[in-house]
């Protein structure tokens, strides 16, 4: 029990050392990348200035959707290999994509109102986020409702089917007719999103996924002193 625990606070203690340098690698990148996507990207020839939101909302998109396929592998992994390290991962992941996910909820909706008229469409890729958001709330709350084994099984296989969404979030522009305009970034052909708009997109998303992976570590490191203060609570 007592080599369980040293391991485990080394954990916490390594973990503890990279949260330093991840913040300053964060405040730099959202430095760079605000004054990138505020000051020195153009305006789009017909949003204006309000296509600046699409800084905030697309990285956020990604990185809610990221961190759920993320937490969906692991849960797979808990289900057959009876990994209880995933279990925690997957628990630390989930708030950082729960709030990544209502960012893009919320700023999808402040950006639709001066491009379409409106501060909602029942759009399939709008439609299919807010079926994202709930899949996050429903993990979350599991945990919050059933003691610590059935809370596994069950937010484990509410990520499983969840991330079948993931899917239809990515192709809904192509498969339905929908508000959004087609990908302009696309990773096995050309993008037609010009280097101006695509550099501090990319900056703004490697600021929040510096930010996610903070959280996570934070939560993580939470996760841990938890099991060492239970003892018998192992991974």
């Amino acid at each position: 029990m007592l080599s369980l625990i040293t391991e485990k606070t080394k954990k916490i203690l390594i973990s503890s050392k990279f949260r330093n340098l991840i913040f300053i690698l964060f405040i730099i990148f959202l430095s760079v990348g605000l004054f990138e996507a505020l000051i020195l990207s153009p305006q789009d020839y017909i949003q204006s200035d309000s296509v600046r939101i699409m800084y905030v909302h697309v990285p956020s998109a990604w990185i809610s959707l990221g961190i759920f396929s993320m937490i969906a592998f692991l849960s797979l992994g808990v289900i057959i290999f009876k990994n209880k390290n995933f279990v925690l991962i997957s628990k630390s992941l989930a708030p950082s994509g729960f709030i990544f996910n209502l960012i893009a909820l919320v700023t999808g909706s402040i950006w639709g109102k001066p491009t379409w008229g409106t501060w909602w469409a029942w759009d399939p890729r709008i439609t299919s986020m807010l079926v994202l958001f709930l899949f996050y709330f429903l993990y979350l709350l599991s945990w919050k409702l059933f003691e610590k084994n059935k809370a596994v099984k069950i937010s484990s296989y509410i990520s499983i089917i969840g991330v079948i969404n993931v899917p239809i979030i990515k192709y809904s522009v192509d498969w339905w007719a929908t508000l959004h305009q087609p990908s302009s970034i696309n990773v096995l052909s050309e993008s037609t999103i010009h280097s101006s708009m695509l550099i501090p997109l990319f900056l703004m998303t490697a600021a929040f996924a510096l930010f996610s992976v903070l959280i996570f570590l934070m939560k993580y490191n939470v996760e841990l002193i938890k099991v060492k203060n239970k003892g018998l609570n192992r991974i």
